[in-house]
């Protein structure tokens, strides 16, 4: 049979747990405390970071849902600005005239969308917008600057949708001697 020890201050039997100095239990407790709020001070950033996150991805995706539409348009309006450039003489103009207004109706939509042309011509070479697809050489314009568009490029909203197919300046080769 176990036997209580009777405390010597009041008589009745104390738990057989070891004694522990009261400055000791606090410091621990505090301790304790002090880690515990830590952890809960960093769960709560990194849930508003998450918080932020979500929402950011969240208006990516709102703006640029039509990515995908938008990339399937490009070659639709490049085939029909080209009917336009090589339109055969002789043409009926009431219909060419209606063909214009197509092209600009889908190219006012997309600017509406938050997609637009990606400038070339004059520009210089921006290897993050532009893909150079050859060289001309040239007197009259400075090294890489673009001189020749052959597929326009479109950015939506900051991103690159598709790159501008260019030529792009070369000083010219000198003769051998």
């Amino acid at each position: 049979m176990a036997t209580r020890k009777k405390d010597a201050h009041t008589g009745e039997g104390a738990s057989a747990a070891p004694a522990v100095p009261e400055g000791r239990q606090t410091a621990e407790l505090e301790a304790e405390l002090s880690e515990t709020s830590d952890r809960y001070l960093r769960l709560a950033a990194d849930f508003d970071n998450f918080r932020k996150r979500a929402r950011q991805e969240q208006l990516d995706t709102i703006q640029y849902a039509g990515g995908a539409v938008v990339e399937r348009l490009l070659p639709i309006i490049d085939d029909l600005q080209r009917v336009l450039e090589h339109a055969p003489a002789g043409l009926d103009q009431a219909w060419l005239k209606g063909l214009e207004l197509t092209v600009q109706k889908l190219e006012t939509l997309l600017l509406e969308q938050g997609v637009t042309p990606i400038p070339t011509v004059g520009e210089p070479f921006d290897p993050k917008v532009h893909e150079a697809i050859g060289t001309v050489e040239s007197e009259e314009h400075p090294e890489d600057t673009i001189v020749m568009e052959l597929r326009r490029g479109y950015r939506h909203h900051d991103r690159v949708v598709r790159p501008a197919l260019v030529k792009v300046a070369r000083p010219p080769l000198l003769p051998a001697s």
